[in-house]
């Protein structure tokens, strides 16, 4: 297939143009810089210049193209509302163009905050529908596109998606834990983090991409939940600072605008994508990469 990736060299999608291009399919990558062009053309992707403001482009993209995968996404902490409306423009856009042809339509979502507190499954529906939900209601949006011709597939991502390079949450945590002298867990640390290492999680939507059917979600998920403390532990050792317990309300002085998040229990299970897929996680574990250097370095 011809597949047409947003977020081509990005975190995520820069490990998933190379499983894509192995195996057999062509990609055409957008980017929105000379340096983002220059490291998808790196991996043996076409490029196409745009971004996710430039409806234009998405459109071309997609008209030229047997599939598309949606992983692009404005991380703007400053204005979430704003990203949200954009990833929804970009998700009818994509909606619009593919509406009657059966193919494929992934797009990146995650595990987080479908049901906090207990493990969420591929089952379970998430709530945040709507313009103003979290990433523009995103996920409930793309997936009726079934009933519009089109085979759109959910792709709910850890969120922590590691391995050497990553400067997502955990890396943030790191920097925390280096400024302040102490690496910080929130309450008890029993709290559970679910984890994918980026080379699974390129799999994972390579084999989605060649087998899940129209409506399916599948869970980018290699552990289910490591506890925080754990978590905080490791960083500890690695940067040789003490570890310690944070109060919840002292979470956002103390972590700033992650600590609502790190003091989170969201675990999540990704045994029936496993099943659907024949996807076996086998890359290192998150306290593997963490006790490597893999953050600290």
């Amino acid at each position: 297939m011809r597949v047409f990736v947003t977020g081509a060299s990005g975190w995520i999608g820069s490990a998933v143009v190379p499983e894509l291009l192995a195996a057999g399919h062509d990609v055409v990558g957008l980017a929105r810089s000379d340096e983002s062009a220059a490291d998808v053309r790196a991996t043996g992707a076409e490029v196409q210049r745009g971004s996710l403001d430039d409806l234009v482009s998405l459109r071309a993209g997609a008209e030229a193209s047997d599939a598309v995968i949606h992983l692009a996404f404005k991380h703007d902490f400053s204005d979430f509302a704003g990203a949200g409306r954009t990833e929804r423009a970009a998700i009818e856009t994509f909606g619009d163009v593919l509406a009657g042809s059966g193919r494929p339509f992934l797009f990146a979502s995650g595990v987080a905050m479908i049901t906090p507190g207990r493990v969420v499954t591929e089952r379970d529906a998430s709530q945040a529908g709507g313009p103003d939900a979290p990433r523009g209601g995103a996920e409930p949006l793309a997936l009726a596109f079934a009933e519009r011709g089109i085979r759109p597939v959910s792709l709910r991502f850890s969120p922590t998606v590691h391995g050497e390079g990553d400067h997502g949450f955990i890396a943030t945590i790191v920097g925390v834990a280096r400024a302040k002298g102490v690496s910080g867990y929130v309450g008890d640390g029993s709290n559970r983090w679910p984890a994918v290492h980026r080379s699974d999680a390129a799999r994972m939507v390579t084999l989605a991409l060649e087998k899940a059917p129209a409506g399916a979600v599948v869970h980018g998920v290699g552990e289910e939940g490591i506890p925080t403390r754990d978590i905080a532990e490791a960083i500890g050792q690695q940067l040789g600072v003490p570890v310690a317990s944070v109060a919840p309300d002292a979470a956002a002085e103390h972590f700033g605008w992650i600590g609502a998040f790190f003091g989170l229990d969201i675990p999540a299970s990704s045994a029936l994508t496993q099943e659907l897929l024949g996807w076996t996680p086998t890359g290192p574990t998150l306290l593997a990469d963490l006790g490597s250097g893999a953050y600290t370095r």
